[in-house]
Order: C-alpha cells, then sequence, then structure tokens
C-alpha cells in the first residue's frame, strides 16, 4: 500500500509541480512582455540626458509614494491604488496621469506581489478564480471609461470624496469586532464592481474586495495573498487598457511608482502576519482622508 502511495505521489508530482511555476511564469512573462514592449515603442521618446534629468527630487517622491503604497497594500490586502492616487492628487498630479500611473505601475508591482505571496503560501487559488475574469471585465470598462468618455478634472472631487469614503471603510473595517465566518455571496458582483472602481477612481479594488472578505470572516493572510494576486490580472488589463485609448503619460511618475513598489512586494508579503493589522488599517484610513481633504481644498 504504501509502495503503491509513493508510485501515486510520483506520477501526479511532474503535473503539479508545473501548475504550481505557472503561478511564478505567467506573471514573469507578462510583465517581461509588457517590458519589450513599452521600450519598444516609446524608446524616442527617451534619451540619455532626459533619464539623468528624470531622477530629480520629484522622482524620489514618487518613489517614496511606490514604496509606502506597496507596504500598505502588501501588508494590508489594500490601499495601494487609494494611498498613491491620494499622495499623487494632492500632490497636483492630474487624475488622468494619475490613474495611468498607478495602474501601469501596478502592472509590475502587482505581479511582484503576486509571486512574493505565492513564495510565502499566501494564496487560496479557488477564490483567486472566482475573482479573476469578473474583476478583470470591471477594469477594463472603468479605465475605458475614465480615457475616453469621462474628464478627468470634472471628477477630481468626486475622486477625492470615493477616496474619503474607501478610507472610512478601512477604518471601519479595523474597528470592528468578533467577526463571524460566512460564505461570501455573489463574488463575481463583487470583483466586478472592485475592478471597475478601482481603474475609474484610481483605487478601490482592496478596500471595496478584502475588507468584504475580512468583513465575512476570512482568513486573513490567504485573503490578502489571493486578492493581490487577482489584482495582478485586474491591474494589467486595465493598464493596458489605457495605454491603448489614452496613452502613456507621467513617466517619471510611473517609473518611480514601479521601482518603489516592486522593491517594496518581497518585504510587504513577508511582513503579512507580523504587523498590528488594526493600527496599520487606522493609520492608513486616517492618512488618506487627509490627503482628500488637501486635495479638495485646492479644488474651493
Amino acid at each position: 500500500m504504501d509502495k503503491e502511495l509513493k508510485v501515486n505521489n510520483n506520477t501526479e508530482s511532474p503535473a503539479t509541480s508545473f501548475v504550481e511555476r505557472l503561478w511564478v511564469l505567467v506573471p514573469a512573462i507578462l510583465l517581461i512582455g509588457l517590458l519589450a514592449t513599452l521600450v519598444y515603442n516609446h524608446h524616442d521618446e527617451f534619451s540619455v540626458d532626459g533619464l539623468i534629468a528624470g531622477f530629480d527630487q520629484e522622482f524620489l517622491i514618487f518613489f517614496c509614494i511606490g514604496v509606502f503604497a506597496q507596504l500598505v497594500d502588501g501588508t494590508l490586502g489594500m490601499g495601494y491604488g487609494a494611498t498613491s492616487t491620494s499622495f499623487l492628487l494632492a500632490y497636483g498630479i492630474p487624475p488622468a496621469i494619475s490613474s495611468t500611473g498607478v495602474h501601469v505601475a501596478e502592472m509590475f508591482t502587482t505581479g511582484a506581489s503576486a509571486i512574493s505571496h505565492h513564495r510565502f503560501g499566501n494564496i487560496n487559488k479557488k477564490l483567486v478564480r472566482h475573482l479573476l475574469i469578473p474583476g478583470v471585465l470591471g477594469s477594463i470598462t472603468g479605465a475605458y471609461l475614465l480615457s475616453d468618455v469621462i474628464d478627468g478634472e470634472v471628477i477630481k472631487p468626486f475622486i477625492a470624496l470615493y477616496m474619503i469614503g474607501l478610507a472610512v471603510i478601512i477604518i471601519r473595517k479595523a474597528l470592528k469586532k468578533n467577526l463571524v465566518k460566512k460564505k461570501t455571496k455573489k463574488l463575481g458582483i463583487l470583483a466586478t464592481f472592485g475592478g471597475f472602481m478601482d481603474a475609474v477612481g484610481g483605487g478601490g479594488w482592496g478596500p471595496i474586495v478584502t475588507s468584504t472578505l475580512l468583513g465575512n470572516g476570512r482568513n486573513p493572510r490567504y485573503t490578502i495573498g489571493s486578492v493581490n494576486a487577482a489584482e495582478f490580472a485586474v491591474a494589467f488589463s486595465s493598464g493596458v487598457t489605457f495605454m491603448l485609448f489614452g496613452g502613456i503619460q507621467g513617466w517619471q511618475v510611473i517609473i518611480g511608482l514601479i521601482l518603489g513598489g516592486v522593491m517594496a512586494a518581497p518585504l510587504a508579503a513577508f511582513l503579512v502576519n507580523k504587523i498590528p493589522r488594526k493600527s496599520m488599517m487606522i493609520l492608513v484610513g486616517v492618512l488618506i482622508i487627509l490627503l482628500s481633504l488637501k486635495t479638495l481644498s485646492k479644488l474651493l
């Protein structure tokens, strides 16, 4: 009997091993392909002198925003878009450039995050599959509307108010006690709405999807890892949509966010179960509210 089990395990392991490798290979291949495409299509826009000049104080600010936003997102399972968009809007970056920059950067940072969470065993593959396609469809719709239909300047105050709403959700979830685990109904609708609002508002996938799942008593480690893994596909699809319909603007913002986020992703995945989650969520929520109020004050 023992020999038979060993034989079965040996025959199943190559297929299992291949599937496991796909969770790392697919994001890696897509990221390499995306980088090659961007370099090929936009190499004329760069020069050695231009790149050197671009590494200035503003770049350092965008880099730090990328590091902080990824640490927030990787450890809480939410907040990359809300945090980075709030900072960028408060700094004076227009909504279209801000949202495009955040989502193009997220194509890289969420890929690094997905690989890191897989490495640390934080992913529930069944949950990822339920979130993937609806989230992608919602994000494509939202990205198309923002890049080709909606005037970014007109909706800027509404985005700031939306960010305040997301911050309130984050704080409310942090203060909620005695969570009782219950089945989450209509995961597809939740993922579609989360993907749509994430693309239009520059953030929201985590606060909408992760907070709902955690509010239903799901395990934080696997929920955060799984939502982050699905977010790679959501960010990738919205980022490609932004590039197709709106072009790419704000390279300094994008590169700063990418480098900061990719460098912080492994540390965030490692820290997911090692930080005081409640205090961190409240801190992030308050910070987003303050940044959004600053943005609104500039518009009044």
